[in-house]
């Protein structure tokens, strides 16, 4: 695995990073979604979700709304409105089709997701410096870690939140051992 992309699940009103799947230079994207979405509705609750064309298959239409989500893939110009037995295909083929100004309007908000991912290469730089392959994806993985915190530090302050790390008084056990 040479060479690395990623795949970024964010959320378009903070732009932080809520999964991340890392693959190969030419691994294919559809596989990825799942995982994506699987983990990011594991911990918030899905509403729009917007990808790309390489995401599109009845299989990952199907899990969006399952996960409660409304998916805004938008089709290839060779697809057909068939779904096989997918209804969810023909209805979002249908809207596609026929409410195309409305569905883009809600696609567009893909360009948020984009934004994260150069907003993470122009802080932290596009090159990565690791060698081996572990050391990469720990190194790609780190830069989303460092984009998050840097957001939400951002946040704190445009917003005015308090943070609370700690729910709980937490008591400090001190153990003192006798010099010899």
């Amino acid at each position: 695995m040479a060479l690395h992309k990623s795949d970024l699940c964010t959320q378009s009103q903070d732009e932080r990073g809520h999964s991340v799947e890392i693959t190969g230079r030419y691994g294919n994207d559809s596989p990825q979604f799942k995982p994506l979405v699987t983990t990011t509705a594991r911990h918030f609750h899905l509403r729009d979700v917007e990808a790309d064309k390489a995401y599109l298959s009845k299989g990952n239409l199907e899990l969006v709304s399952k996960k409660g989500g409304t998916p805004y893939i938008p089709f290839k110009s060779n697809t057909t409105g068939e779904g096989e037995g997918s209804v969810l295909w023909e209805k979002m083929w249908h809207y596609f089709q026929y409410n195309r100004e409305e569905f883009l309007t809600h696609y567009h908000k893909l360009s948020n997701a984009e934004s994260t991912m150069w907003m993470i290469k122009a802080k932290f730089s596009e090159h990565i410096r690791s060698k081996t392959d572990t050391a990469i994806v720990n190194e790609l993985l780190c830069k989303v870690l460092c984009h998050n915190i840097c957001v939400v530090i951002s946040s704190m302050y445009e917003l005015g939140i308090e943070p609370t790390f700690c729910a709980k008084p937490v008591t400090i056990l001190r153990i003192s051992i006798p010099a010899k």
